[in-house]
């Protein structure tokens, strides 16, 4: 499976709202996701303070290389080994994909079009499969 032309010419649209205000998305998606699905909070309370920099830093990688994913493999794998140590399984992701959508729509407000937004659920949807793959196979290993 790839992405669409369509959408990866609009995830490179919204590269410079998101570098700009990536922060503030990924602040204002840990506020939902902690108060919509309580159950997640757990698994960051041994993260740095700074997750939500860390997050931030990778959606902007992940928008600026969508059209050459394969540079970001490194990244994958080291991202599908933190969820497994964390426990993450397949049923937290459309939590953290509502979170985050809702968090963009949130931030982002007018700019964040319905184009934008189907082409954002699109990407997250590839990456998640990507990492629930890598992830069962490292479960399989344990």
């Amino acid at each position: 499976m790839s992405l669409s032309q369509e959408t990866i010419t609009a995830i490179k649209e919204t590269i410079p709202l998101v570098n700009k205000e990536a922060e503030n998305v990924t602040t204002r998606m840990y506020e939902i996701l902690f108060s919509k699905y309580p159950e997640t909070k757990s698994m960051f309370d041994n993260a740095a303070s700074d997750q939500h920099k860390k997050l931030a830093g990778a959606i902007a990688a992940f928008a600026g290389n969508i059209d050459n994913l394969g540079v970001l493999s490194a990244a994958v794998e080291k991202m599908a080994q933190t969820h497994v140590k964390t426990q993450v399984k397949p049923i937290h992701y459309p939590m953290v994909a509502d979170a985050l959508i809702t968090a963009m729509g949130d931030v982002l407000g007018e700019a964040f079009t319905d184009a934008r937004k189907n082409a954002w659920v699109e990407a997250y949807t590839f990456l998640a499969n990507i990492l629930m793959q890598r992830e069962h196979e490292l479960y399989a290993q344990q």
